[in-house]
């Protein structure tokens, strides 16, 4: 806004400002404890961020608003980019306070050294209690006429015994060990990983969610201008907003299922996808002021996805090797794009508007002399659907694609119970 109207300026902007955030913000990161590094002001930190984060929305809700109703100066606009930059940098107003107030107490170190091992038993008490479990099994299974053979013959056939299932007991750990890999809750590979149905089910649960929502995206404009709405930029940065909340909302209510009822975080991501279901619908059906609703639904549920996702994923296969985990689930949504909107919604516009085109074509062929006819068939018109039948059929298949990712959800979210319970300890009555 500070460059309008100078187009490449805030190109160059887009393009070389986050690379400088990056390179400057750097410096900053350092290795941190995890929940051995809570302090009690973390509460209100949390609460802080959190607020900002709602103010920072309603006041881009705010600016758009007005920037629609009335036309702003040159100068008006600068400062409420001044304005907008302001609520951006609050945020680091807790780092200062915890780098300079914050007490320098030695405990607040001592929680972040890892917690001493047990002293792991000599490796004769480890024997000699297994020597003692194995012969309490010998002799619960021995033959009765064993006590009858010699002291030397007994001792002999008991020591063959116990070689024997020490072998038998060896080979079925090795076995235990291939067959089953890590579990659930531990740290998986990429390649361990593609081997389970969860992460499937997760995955493609992410493609239709993300997929149907980046393709409202994707087509927001043409959906605004073929309901008749002048003003199309308006929607697009509504459903930015949602998206924004969404990202917020879907963390935060997620972290309460998960830490206070011990459910699975996939309820989470099913309530999301319901809301766009709901949302969809509303696009197709197009009644009076759907595009505000479907928007907001569609935004919110889309971007509840890219909060819960990672975090589901972490927790299922641990955080070893969750950067190659996390970028595999993130193709989810360059391919949903590309086969919703891409195929279906672009397909679907096309053939709708080359039906209208043709339907105008030969009403304008019956009432035109012949010499004008040949210079318009001359002339290559260009597509536009108008109505709502141009994005009916598209938006009815996304609300069916979300219906299905909420049942892949919810199957998830029945065969992880168990993993969140043993995180998270029982649920709450």
């Amino acid at each position: 806004m500070i460059n309008s109207p100078d187009d490449a300026a805030l190109i160059f902007m887009v393009a070389v400002g986050p690379t400088m955030v990056v390179i400057a913000l750097m410096f900053i990161v350092r290795p941190v404890g995890g929940h051995r590094q809570i302090r009690p002001s973390d509460g209100t930190s949390f609460t802080f961020v959190y607020s900002v984060c709602l103010l920072l929305a309603a006041y881009l809700m705010g600016v758009m608003l007005l920037e629609d109703l009335v036309d702003l100066s040159q100068s008006m606009t600068v400062l409420l980019t001044i304005i907008l930059i302001i609520f951006l940098l609050v945020p680091i107003v807790i780092p200062v306070l915890l780098s300079f107030f914050s007490d320098d107490d030695d405990t607040l170190y001592a929680l972040l050294l890892p917690s001493p091992r047990k002293e792991e038993p000599s490796a004769s008490t480890s024997s000699e209690e297994q020597q003692e479990v194995i012969l309490s099994e010998l002799e619960d299974e021995k033959p009765r006429d064993v006590d009858l053979l010699s002291a030397s013959e007994r001792q002999k056939r008991i020591a063959a015994l116990q070689a024997r299932l020490f072998q038998a007991a060896a080979v079925g750990a090795v076995r235990v060990k291939r067959r089953k890999g890590p579990r659930r809750g531990e740290d998986f590979t990429l390649m361990q990983a593609l081997i389970k149905a969860d992460f499937w089910l997760l995955f493609f649960s992410l493609l239709l969610g993300s997929g149907s929502g980046l393709t409202v995206i994707d087509n927001l404009g043409q959906m605004s201008q073929s309901l008749g709405y002048d003003e199309t930029h308006i929607f697009v940065s509504m459903i930015s907003i949602w998206n924004f909340l969404g990202r917020i909302g879907g963390g935060y209510f997620s972290e309460i299922i998960v830490k206070d009822y011990a459910y699975p975080r996939a309820i989470a991501l099913a309530i999301a996808q319901v809301l766009m279901a709901i949302g969809h619908f509303n696009f197709a059906m197009a009644w009076p002021g759907t595009m505000y609703i479907g928007t907001l639904l569609v935004g919110i549920g889309y971007g509840a996805h890219w909060a819960i996702v990672p975090a589901a994923a972490s927790e299922l296969f641990g955080v070893k090797y969750f950067g190659a985990l996390y970028n595999f689930l993130t193709v989810a949504n360059p391919a949903g794009s590309l086969v919703f909107s891409g195929i279906i919604a672009s397909g679907i516009y096309d053939a709708e508007a080359a039906k209208q085109a043709q339907q105008r074509h030969n009403s304008t062929l019956l009432a035109m002399p012949a010499r004008v006819v040949s210079m318009i068939s001359e002339a290559a018109p260009s597509l536009k659907c108008e109505g709502a039948i141009c994005f009916f059929l598209s938006s009815l298949i996304m609300s069916g694609f979300c219906i299905i990712a909420v049942i892949l959800s919810l199957i998830l979210v029945y065969r992880t119970k168990i993993v969140y319970t043993n995180l998270y300890g029982k649920p709450r009555t």
